[in-house]
C-alpha cells in the first residue's frame, strides 16, 4: 500500500505563484524576515506580469502599466515559516480601477492549503513624465480582469 499525495485544493480565482525560501532569508531566530514576505509578494507580482508582457526594461517612459507606485500595504501574519525551501504566493485581483488596483496576496503553502501571511497592496498607474495617476491601458486592463477575485 502506498500513500498519495494529498490533492491541492483548487483555486477559485487568482494564480499560485512558487517562490523560494532561502536560508539567508531567515532571521536570527530561524524565521522567515518579516520584510521578506513582502519582498517575495513583489518577485511572484514581478513574475506574474512579466508573463503577460507588462515589464519595465529601465526606461520609464516605454514601461507603459510597469509605471506604477506603491500607495498602500497591509500584511498579517498567519503562522511562521521555519525553514527554507519551496512556497507559493497566491495572487488576485479585488479591485481594478481606472488609474489604480487593489490586490491581494497570501504567502502559502506550494499546495495553496496553509497560509503564513496575506494581505493587500494598493497600486497606482503613473505618467512617466509628470507621476500623476494614469489610466491602465485596455490590455492590462483585460489580463486584470481574469485574476479579479468574485464578488462573495
Amino acid at each position: 500500500m502506498t500513500a498519495e499525495a494529498p490533492i491541492a485544493p483548487a483555486l477559485s480565482y487568482g494564480r499560485l505563484i512558487p517562490v523560494t525560501v532561502h536560508f539567508d532569508d531567515l532571521d536570527a531566530l530561524g524565521l522567515l524576515h518579516n520584510a521578506r514576505y513582502p519582498l517575495m509578494v513583489e518577485r511572484a507580482w514581478t513574475q506574474l506580469w512579466n508573463e503577460r508582457g507588462v515589464r519595465f526594461d529601465g526606461d520609464w517612459e516605454a514601461a507603459g502599466d510597469a509605471c506604477n507606485a506603491v500607495k498602500e500595504l497591509r500584511i498579517g501574519y498567519e503562522a511562521p515559516v521555519t525553514r527554507p525551501g519551496a512556497y507559493a504566493v497566491h495572487l488576485w485581483l479585488e479591485r481594478l480601477g481606472n488609474t489604480g488596483l487593489t490586490y491581494g496576496f497570501r504567502f502559502c503553502s506550494t499546495d495553496g492549503a496553509v497560509t503564513y501571511a496575506h494581505g493587500t497592496r494598493v497600486l497606482v498607474r503613473l505618467d512617466a513624465a509628470t507621476l500623476r495617476p494614469a489610466p491602465w491601458s485596455e490590455g492590462f486592463r483585460a489580463a486584470g480582469r481574469e485574476l479579479l477575485r468574485p464578488a462573495d
